[in-house]
């Protein structure tokens, strides 16, 4: 669907097919254990050709474990995006959230590999098509040593991604709607009217510090973000390069 027919048809019917999809995911046994904001940096969104953030579920079987082999025959055309995950210790519910009620509601922060992917041939996508496809979701790898939120300024915080030792990109957590804090109050505010809580122990990713990078079977993917830490994403599989 192109992006001007998702403007027109309105996404309020995406985010409709997007949560009647969770629903059936949980009638299969899976569980949500988070949110994501995609599209929140220029970055994205100048690389898909939207201009506006949207928001998507993490269930438990997107986690994955640092340093294990990730089946990679689960996904179509993954690619990654290096993130900060918020753990939260205290609900949101919006609308009304002001940074400081996100400041308290967090218990500490995690470095993270976000592994997006998409239905759509080439990732020829829209606004629509991504949200109604869960805004991209496919995988997460978080870090293992938590960071309190005192202890880093995350506007500030530098990132690098390097894939099979290659330095990919660079990025800062100010691309991330100016703080990746401002993108975790703009989805509590965004979830709140329609009835959604963000839990205590969910995570939330608010999006990625660069653009996205396709991966393959084979890659070892680490993400370094300053004064927060690394996580290490390895896909199963032989490099077919």
């Amino acid at each position: 669907m192109s992006a001007e027919l998702g403007a027109e048809v309105g996404l309020d019917l995406a985010y409709r097919i997007q949560q009647r999809q969770v629903r059936e995911w949980e009638s299969r046994g899976d569980v949500v254990r988070g949110h994501k904001v995609g599209l929140a940096s220029r970055a994205m969104q100048r690389q898909l050709g939207v201009s506006q953030p949207d928001f998507g579920h993490l269930t438990a079987s997107m986690f994955h474990a640092e340093h294990q082999p990730i089946p990679v025959d689960r996904y179509l055309q993954p690619r990654i995006e290096p993130e900060v995950a918020f753990v939260l210790g205290a609900p949101l519910t919006g609308p009304g959230v002001t940074v400081a009620d996100a400041v308290r509601a967090v218990e500490f922060v995690l470095p993270a590999l976000e592994i997006v992917d998409s239905r759509i041939v080439d990732w020829r996508i829209g606004i629509f098509d991504t949200v109604a496809d869960n805004a991209s979701s496919g995988g997460v790898v978080l870090g293992s040593r938590p960071v309190r939120l005192d202890q880093v300024d995350l506007r500030l915080a530098g990132c690098t991604l390097h894939i099979n030792g290659e330095l990919a990109v660079t990025g800062a957590g100010g691309a991330v709607l100016g703080s990746p804090l401002a993108s975790l109050v703009w989805l509590a505010n965004t979830v709140g009217p329609l009835g959604v809580t963000l839990e205590p122990g969910h995570v939330v990713l608010p999006g990625s510090m660069t653009r996205a990078f396709p991966i393959a079977a084979g890659d070892t993917i680490v993400t370094r973000i300053a004064g927060v830490g690394d996580v290490t994403a390895v896909l199963a599989g032989e490099d077919p390069r």
